[in-house]
């Protein structure tokens, strides 16, 4: 290429450039997945949930000032007493319109994504009229967090995806 026509082709490679530049930095997309089952075995609700570890962590941060080491070598038991004691604020269950208490069952991890085991137990088949999932988690730091909620029982399946403005999904039997 000749000097004057360098002198004209840089500049308009960078213009053609510079654009794509802006998407490198593109916005993360914040989303976590529950399933809600009913174990005719064990006469309970069995829920997984499934949150990414970093969004997790700075949650934890935001909220309670504390640095958590969840999915680190450096994780320990306040980690988990924090991660319990968020979901237990965020993530609330109903059956047949009653608040009820669930056991957090354990978490583990896979690839980027904390999965924590929760149950709610002795609910009567029988009895089962209603669940209803109320899921916050990550909504107080993210506006565009989506809850993405799947519920199976008694061969009925409904599916929702909770935002800041609708948390909560429900199960009518």
């Amino acid at each position: 290429m000749k000097p004057y026509n360098m002198k004209i082709f840089k500049p308009v490679l960078v213009l053609l450039i510079l654009p794509l530049f802006a998407f490198a930095g593109a916005h993360k997309f914040y989303i976590s997945v529950t399933n809600v089952n009913y174990s005719e075995k064990d006469e309970a609700i069995q829920i997984i949930t499934r949150v990414f570890i970093d969004d997790m962590n700075a949650v934890l941060k935001e909220r309670y000032g504390y640095t958590a080491n969840l999915g680190t070598e450096k994780e320990n038991d306040v980690d988990k007493d924090f991660l319990v004691k968020y979901l237990r604020t965020k993530f609330l269950v109903e059956v047949n319109s009653e608040n009820v208490t669930y056991d957090f069952i354990g978490h583990k991890y896979d690839s980027d994504m904390v999965i924590c085991y929760l149950e709610v137990p002795n609910v009567p088949l029988a009895t089962l009229k209603q669940i209803g999932i109320t899921n916050e988690v990550l909504t107080d730091i993210y506006d565009d967090q989506q809850n993405v909620l799947h519920m199976k029982v008694k061969g009925k399946k409904k599916s929702h995806v909770l935002v800041k403005s609708r948390p909560k999904g429900m199960l009518n039997l």
